[in-house]
């Protein structure tokens, strides 16, 4: 339809003998104002030396009938100039037509913007013997809604997960083992998962206080790089295997699966190689090797990428890491989702890459995310425990599963429920705004049914459902012909039903998808829903759907169902399950 309108516009100006290169068209914020506006008077008046009102208000002469061959388009009700603006209403049956497009296509929102082409999204990260910290939470959240946008534009959508499972962060949390002993046997692996990351802190502050103890952490250290030790062994062994098989519960919660598990300890060696190979970008300095990435780029630093003790650092990894992607699957795009306090030493590694393999570089796509702060400030829990990415998941569950524990729900259907409505809490906060800013979480608002939450939207597709449950009951199916009162011929809704905002949002669902896809940004989907959502609910309460009495009833059912997969398919991406009651 944008393309339609914009052809519109250049043939009119070409009329007018006016050149044009780009024209803007956008959705009034106020649906009052029109389906689509365009400046294009106040762009090329003062080229033209014209006032810019005065260009409008011809150009929408030009646009109605009897302007040469060009008559009303068959798909504009009215074309009005306003402040210099030109305003584009769509014709009803246009409406129409949108509300059977989505019906016949429960897919509604496709789009073909990386047909045949792979993209790899690396999210998540998390590192066996650490918790699982907010920062991965919100990665989790970003990637999985990423990977599901460019599947829905016709990519062939590949999921990685990279993990830390050798380094300094294993040598504290064995150092806190040996020296505070195992968890007893008949912890859970969460529990047991939580007592390693608890010892990883307390490694880790012996580590900046004793010297004694920092000299062993790092022996261990080496040791688990030669595996030399075999006690040593025995409990990386054991709490590599606890830490990831407590992750994978976290995953099942969030609706993630992966298709690769990248770790460090197979892509290490294969970076030190690299390395070793490109003497000619890599130099030695003080028993290391370093890169100087500010010969190459002044905004850029050096970096060490062997230490002097001749271990790889994360630098070395991850040219290691980007090698093994593109060996297992050659991506068109490969996408990396991190924090962005790794904005800065990514983009040295991104210049090493460049140089070593200007292929593989020029595929690769760094996404930084900000930072998560809680409303109150405090980011420990009552008991003084810092909060963890799984402790502020768990929590917003349990809080759901309070403000339902009266439903008529069986406890399995409660558990159920609460999870799903948890997790929507939580990934609708971080998706609802721009990837690169930081997040001011406030869980009261995020778990709310009502106002600009997750649990919202969820409510919002609950109802609609209910209301097509209650249609199926009195066999009311979704209809788009039915009797104008008064008379016996058969007339179009449209002829005396008015369009409602609904109808105005949901044909724009595929442009905010294409824009997101585009982009790589999920807010706008967000927003969408919400607003999407809030003209429903408004003309829920205005309107009586189910009326056997009424004939626009089964185009009000249509109406309604043409919402809920809209809403469906929109949460689906934003990494959200839909629940069918609520």
């Amino acid at each position: 339809m944008q393309e339609k309108i914009e052809n519109l516009i250049r043939e009119v100006l070409k009329k007018l003998d006016i050149e044009v290169k780009d024209i803007f068209l956008e959705h009034p914020a106020d649906l009052k104002m029109g389906d689509f506006s365009t400046n294009v008077a106040m762009t090329v008046a003062k080229k033209n030396k014209t006032n810019p009102k005065e260009l409008a208000e011809k150009i929408v002469a030009s646009l109605k009938p009897g302007f040469g061959n060009l008559q009303k388009p068959g798909f504009l009700e009215k074309i009005e100039a306003k402040n210099g603006f030109i305003n584009f209403y769509l014709l009803q049956d246009f409406f129409v037509d949108s509300i059977k497009e989505i019906l016949e296509n429960k897919n509604f929102g496709q789009n073909n913007l990386f047909v045949n082409k792979k993209i790899m999204v690396e999210y998540t990260d998390p590192n066996p013997f650490k918790p699982f910290h907010i920062g991965h939470l919100m990665t989790n959240a970003i990637g999985e809604s990423i990977s599901r946008i460019v599947e829905f534009s016709g990519a062939k959508a590949i999921r990685a997960n990279y993990q830390g499972d050798i380094g300094p962060h294993v040598a504290k949390a064995i150092y806190g083992l040996l020296k505070f002993g195992m968890p007893d046997e008949d912890k859970s692996i969460p529990q047991k998962a939580r007592y390693i990351g608890e010892l990883y802190a307390k490694g880790n502050d012996a580590y900046e206080a004793d010297k004694n103890a920092k000299k062993e952490i790092d022996e261990i250290n080496q040791k688990l790089y030669d595996r030399s030790d075999e006690k040593i062994n025995g409990i990386y062994d054991w709490g590599r295997r606890v830490t990831l098989e407590a992750f994978e519960e976290i995953y099942k919660i969030l609706g993630t699966s992966f298709n690769y598990y990248f770790f460090e300890s197979l892509v290490a060696p294969i970076g030190e190689k690299i390395v070793q190979e490109n003497k000619n970008v890599f130099e030695k300095s003080d028993g290391a090797v370093i890169f100087h990435a500010e010969k190459y780029d002044p905004k850029l630093h050096t970096r060490v990428f062997i230490n002097s003790k001749g271990l790889p650092t994360y630098e070395t990894k991850e040219l290691g890491l980007s090698k093994m992607k593109f060996e297992k699957e050659n991506p068109d795009i490969s996408i990396v989702v991190t924090a962005n306090e790794q904005g800065e030493y990514m983009k040295v590694v991104q210049k090493a890459l460049e140089l070593i393999n200007p292929e593989y570089a020029s595929k690769m796509k760094h996404i930084v995310h900000g930072m998560m702060r809680l409303a109150s400030g405090k980011m420990s829990s009552r008991k003084g425990n810092v909060i963890t990415g799984e402790s502020l998941l768990l929590e917003s569950c349990g809080q759901i599963l309070e403000k339902i524990k009266d439903r008529d729900f069986t406890d399995e259907e409660k558990k159920q429920v609460s999870e799903e409505v948890g997790v929507a809490a939580l990934k609708y906060s971080i998706l609802k705004q721009n990837i690169g800013g930081d997040i001011i979480y406030d869980a009261e608002k995020s778990i709310s049914f009502e106002g600009d939450s997750g649990p919202y939207l969820q409510y919002s597709y609950a109802r609609a459902n209910s209301v097509l449950e209650k249609a199926k009951k009195e066999n009311m199916l979704p209809g788009f012909v039915f009797l104008k009162p008064g008379f016996g011929d058969l007339q179009k809704p449209g002829f005396f039903e008015p369009i409602s905002e609904v109808e105005k949002l949901l044909y724009r669902f595929p442009e905010i998808v294409f824009k997101s896809a585009q982009e790589f940004e999920p807010h706008y989907i967000a927003n969408y829903l919400i607003e999407l959502a809030r003209a429903f609910n408004t003309y829920y309460g205005n309107t009586k759907i189910i009326d056997k009495d009424d004939s626009a009833s089964p185009y009000k059912v249509a109406l309604t169902l043409a919402f809920s997969i809209v809403i469906k398919n929109g949460l689906y991406l934003l990494g959200i399950k839909a629940p069918e009651r609520m």
